[in-house]
């Protein structure tokens, strides 16, 4: 008797279903003859009687021609726009979070474009840089000790960037050109990742000058979907290429020998979709899985890779020769002196002088004019009578207005102690482009934040109120910059705000010009001293080893447990056996929600080294309430239980 073989994909279905987050097996037809793994086709899913997409992942032969399989319905494309490499990836860092491959995919791979496809010939030239742009490369990497050694060896490092300006783009820039700049040039392809447009704008204006332009590839949500899927299919050529991008840009499918993120410290890298997986642990798992060259690059340290750098993860490199800001304190007791209202006497000395030469930096907390109001009488917040939000003024003797709603409160009373007269509690870019235009007269003001972008300001007498994170660039650097509203910043219930705060004061401190002051206005204590020695790293290691006793991030990981009281309950039982430390839970406790039932939440705590245990069982807990939910009559056909790993600190 002579055994039938026959055909079969392994699919792996784009569902956000846990209980799919398998490879299934289908047959394939005859007619389906030209394919390869990581082609996207359309399969039935019986159990739900209707017909998905997906990605085929691995293709076999099997003897038993007998077994029960459904076939592939349709070949959507023959491209292969899932290659292996890409989909192991995607798989361990699902994995790690507790979520689902095709959530991850679901970030890098975009939706077919037709005409895009067709034309694509795959055939890219490999393109190296000039011998110019080789050489200016090879002359910044040699500023920093050690870095040319970490990129040539597939090393891993934390670089302090160099604080200053070159070529008209920002130091960090530069530096991450010419370490791509160097990898081209030995035939291998570079991602580098940055948190928002701005950075990629000032990445592009880096990148210009030392690689050619058709080995960039951008990989921007900004993006047409063709010119994003045309940019896709380019990282999917054995060609050599510079990809550039925001956090998802980290999945980029090229063959990578370098992968650097630049200010990992900022929120935007961590992702909102699930599995809510930061960039920065991408980047660290992609590196493991492939052997490339790792950069977290930075003008301070986050804890996250200062921890690393402490167990001899990452090398620590600085520059050979280190030009470092002039900070200048500004304590709280010269705040309290007759004659300073919101700028001390030595600050405001240094903006005329500075102001008179060229622009001057001025970083506030907040945009807007007045961002909120409180009584005149006894100082309790002005709230919306409406909706309780809070209330603000656009300009000087405007109508209060709530933040929340939009409506104007003409008739305001405040509900403690009558009175019906508002004072100005805090001050936004625009109300101090207001104070500071009244006290230097014929001196240009700019304002720079999220309603007023900025990218650039010439070298001219210039006041640029910014927020933080909307700072433009100074031609040939601010002449001096000013850090207000520092106590402000400083109480925000955040765990990490000191380091938060760090990042925005150095950052804005890097746009200074050599030797111009920098004065940060009421702060003192660690944070104040890290900015003013310029030793950032030292300030992540003293936070560390606060965080380290009561087990929070980033010395453990810290797991988000959610659903109904009994779903929970479930969950944190199949945790018994892994042996954790008894105070590993925190909760469960209720939720304020109108779910029903009630929604619960409990904290996880565990070691990196338990990681790989916590999650899988964490993920077996969303699986099985899924499948319960499904098979129960009379219940809701959803799942009530969410699992969250690796939270960020606001969250907690």
């Amino acid at each position: 008797m002579v055994t039938q073989s026959r055909r079969i994909a392994r699919v792996l279905l784009d569902s956000p279903l846990p209980q799919l987050d398998r490879l299934f097996d289908y047959a394939l037809p005859e007619e389906i003859v030209d394919v390869a793994p990581g082609a996207r086709v359309r399969v039935p899913l019986r159990t739900a009687g209707r017909v998905v997409d997906g990605f085929i992942v691995e293709l076999d032969t099997e003897s038993d021609a007998d077994r029960a399989l459904s076939e592939v319905d349709t070949l959507v494309s023959p491209v292969p726009v899932l290659p292996e490499r890409l989909y192991r990836l995607a798989r361990r860092v699902a994995d790690r979070a507790a979520g689902s491959a095709s959530d991850i995919l679901r970030l890098v791979i975009p939706k077919r474009q037709v005409r895009v496809e067709k034309a694509w010939t795959a055939d890219t030239p490999a393109v190296s840089p000039s011998e110019d742009a080789r050489e200016r490369a090879a002359d910044l990497v040699s500023q920093y000790d050690g870095l040319a050694e970490v990129l040539d060896a597939g090393g891993r490092a934390a670089v302090e960037a160099i604080p200053a300006a070159r070529e008209g783009a920002p130091g960090w820039a530069a530096l991450l050109a010419a370490s791509a700049s160097r990898m081209l040039s030995a035939g291998r392809s570079s991602i580098l990742v940055v948190p928002d447009h701005r950075d990629l704008d000032r990445l592009l204006s880096a990148l210009a000058p030392v690689l050619p332009p058709e080995s960039i590839v951008r990989h921007d949500s900004r993006q047409t979907n063709p010119d994003r899927y045309r940019a896709f299919l380019r990282t999917l050529e054995d060609s050599p290429c510079v990809v550039i991008g925001n956090r998802s840009a980290v999945y980029a499918p090229v063959r990578a020998g370098l992968v650097a993120i630049w200010d990992d410290g900022d929120t935007l890298l961590g992702e909102p979709l699930a599995p809510y997986v930061h960039a920065r642990d991408a980047a660290l798992l992609r590196q493991e899985q492939e052997g490339s060259a790792l950069l977290f690059a930075g003008h301070t340290r986050t804890t996250d890779v200062e921890r690393l750098v402490a167990r001899g993860w990452l090398e620590d490199v600085r520059a050979a020769r280190r030009v470092l800001p002039r900070v200048v304190l500004s304590t709280p007791q010269e705040m309290e002196q007759p004659t300073a209202q919101r700028m001390p006497s030595s600050a405001f000395l240094a903006t005329r002088t500075a102001a008179a030469e060229g622009p001057v930096l001025v970083q506030v907390s907040r945009p807007g004019f007045a961002p909120s109001l409180v009584c005149a009488e006894c100082r309790a917040p002005a709230r919306c009578a409406h909706c309780g939000g809070p209330l603000g003024a656009t300009h000087r003797g405007a109508v209060p207005v709530c933040g929340w709603c939009g409506r104007g409160a003409r008739a305001w009373a405040c509900p403690h102690c009558s009175s019906t007269q508002l004072r100005l509690a805090s001050s936004g870019s625009e109300r101090t482009a207001d104070e500071l235009g009244k006290a230097f007269p014929g001196i240009r003001v700019i304002v720079a934040d999220s309603a007023h972008p900025v990218e650039r300001v010439a070298d001219k007498p210039a006041l640029v109120i910014a927020t933080r994170g909307a700072e433009p660039l100074a031609d040939g650097g601010y002449r001096a910059v000013v850090l207000l509203d520092g106590p402000r910043m400083l109480q925000a219930p955040d765990l990490r705000i000191g380091e938060a705060c760090l990042r925005w004061w150095s950052n804005a401190a890097a746009l200074a010009a050599p030797g111009a002051p920098v004065h940060l206005v009421g702060v003192d204590g660690a944070v104040a001293r890290a900015l003013a020695t310029w030793t950032q790293p030292a300030y992540a290691r003293a936070e560390l080893a606060e965080r380290d006793p009561l087990h929070m991030p980033p010395a453990a990981r810290v797991a988000l447990v959610e659903g109904s009281a009994a779903a929970v309950g479930r969950a944190l039982a199949s945790l018994h056996e892994l042996a954790l430390p008894p105070d590993a839970v925190l909760g469960p406790v209720p939720l304020e929600s109108d779910d029903v039932p009630p929604r619960v939440r409990a904290l996880v705590r565990f070691d990196y080294g338990a990681g790989a245990r916590v999650s899988s069982t964490l993920r077996a807990a969303v699986v099985s309430e899924a499948m319960s939910a499904r098979r129960g009559k009379g219940r809701s056909t959803r799942s009530t239980l969410t699992v969250r790993l690796d939270i960020l600190d606001p969250e907690l």
